[in-house]
């Protein structure tokens, strides 16, 4: 009878456990996908706007005061999605105000035409939100990194439409090369429930068609030539932003004059270019694309823009922009190699995105959700490629990398910057 009574006990710590955190995924993603969509319908709004009235693109220098602004009222200058990440590490406070600025800052960014793109200040949202309902809800030290990775989850899917991609996304990101498999239930609840509500709230999921081509030795040969190409990329537009970035501090030590200098910049550079494809996400470009037309040097332009946008203090993603340098590389490169310039922009977007945030699996999920399961064998190997060949290189100086590239080595190692 006392064994019986133990398996009982036994068993039921798994069903409290699981039933805990459905409620907490639920919950999370509940929250996270009402302040992605409405994050998303604000940017979207603000694009709009700026589209309809070109010369708001003029205010961008006096948007960079007003950011900069607007994070030393707020005492949080530098906090961004490498303190999402330490809070998965090592228990650091996530701070509440970080969700409203990140929000209006992104907005604001998007609305005067610097280059940024949501889904990384999803993490900072997403990650904030799970942290404050791991706090109010008095979960324990143990359990409080799993609500911020249910935010990270919720929101991202929310904004995105790829439930699976976050969940596997926002567990990869922090440690690579370990799992943080006691997330999955709870990441995946939150995903969900975050991606519904987005649907419910009008956000469309991002989704391409794109012929794939039938699996061929010849094919997949030239698809590993563009991911080596992919991952050169990928690891020019890291190195890109982060140098931007401090070069711009060590020249102009004070924050307003080098978010003035930054908005001069992107606004020059639109008028000499004369056109706008490289403000804001371009979610336009990459969608052409898609259909197998980009300019040659598109890819090196947004590199440019994003890395001065994000470098001199505008706030917002660095994901769609490596989706869009990803995109019109693969789109030129993999047409010059013989490749359907569509089919290569597919393999681009995610071959460049996989070498920028070191997470292959996510990578691969993403390939299945945007572009279907038919090409996946060729979006598998540029992954496994392009994961390979960018080294220790990352978009997060917080991001681990506990195990060697090169062999079954533990080494435990943060990206280079």
């Amino acid at each position: 009878m006392e064994k019986i009574k133990e398996r009982v006990t036994h068993y039921g710590l798994y069903v409290t456990a699981m039933l805990k955190w459905l409620a907490v995924g639920a919950l999370v993603g509940g929250v996270g996908g009402f302040v992605g969509a409405a994050f998303h319908l604000g940017v979207g709004y603000a694009t709009q706007l700026r589209t309809g009235h070109p010369w708001v693109l003029y205010l961008l220098p006096l948007g960079g005061v007003v950011i900069v602004g607007l994070y030393k009222l707020c005492r949080l200058e530098g906090a961004g999605t490498n303190a999402v990440i330490e809070s998965v590490h090592f228990g650091k406070k996530v701070p509440t105000l970080l969700v409203p600025l990140i929000f209006v800052a992104t907005v604001i960014t998007h609305l005067c035409g610097g280059s940024a793109g949501r889904e990384g200040a999803a993490l900072q949202i997403g990650g904030g939100i799970g942290y404050r309902a791991g706090t109010l809800l008095h979960l324990g030290e143990k359990d409080l990194p799993l609500a911020t990775l249910c935010g990270m989850s919720g929101v991202f899917a929310a904004l995105f439409g790829t439930p699976l991609t976050a969940t596997i996304f926002a567990l990869e990101v922090i440690s690579v090369g370990v799992l943080y498999y006691a997330g999955l239930l709870p990441c995946f609840t939150a995903s969900l429930t975050g991606y519904y509500i987005a649907l419910v709230m009008g956000v469309e999921p991002t989704r391409f068609t794109v012929a794939m081509p039938a699996l061929e030795w010849g094919t997949l040969g030239l698809t590993v030539l563009l991911a080596v190409g992919c991952a050169l990329v990928s690891i020019l537009f890291c190195r890109g932003l982060h140098i931007t970035e401090h070069a711009a501090a060590c020249w102009m030590k004070n924050g307003f004059v080098r978010a003035a200098v930054g908005g001069a910049v992107i606004v020059l550079a639109t008028v000499l270019l004369g056109t706008t494809d490289y403000n804001g996400a371009g979610m336009d470009v990459i969608e052409r694309a898609m259909t197998g037309q980009a300019d040659s040097w598109a890819w090196l332009w947004k590199l440019a823009f994003t890395a001065v946008t994000i470098g001199c203090g505008f706030k917002g993603g660095e994901v769609v922009p490596s989706f869009f340098v990803g995109a019109t590389f693969g789109c030129v490169f993999g047409g010059l190699l013989g490749l359907p310039p569509a089919f290569a922009a597919a393999v681009g977007l995610v071959a460049v995105f996989c070498g920028a945030v070191n997470c292959p699996i996510a990578s691969v999920i993403l390939s299945v959700e945007l572009f279907g399961a038919g090409g996946m064998a060729y979006f598998a190997a540029a992954c496994a490629i392009s994961y390979l060949l960018s080294g220790y290189c990352g978009l997060y100086s917080s991001q681990t990398i506990l195990y060697s590239k090169l062999k079954a080595e533990f080494i435990n190692v943060h990206t280079h910057e």
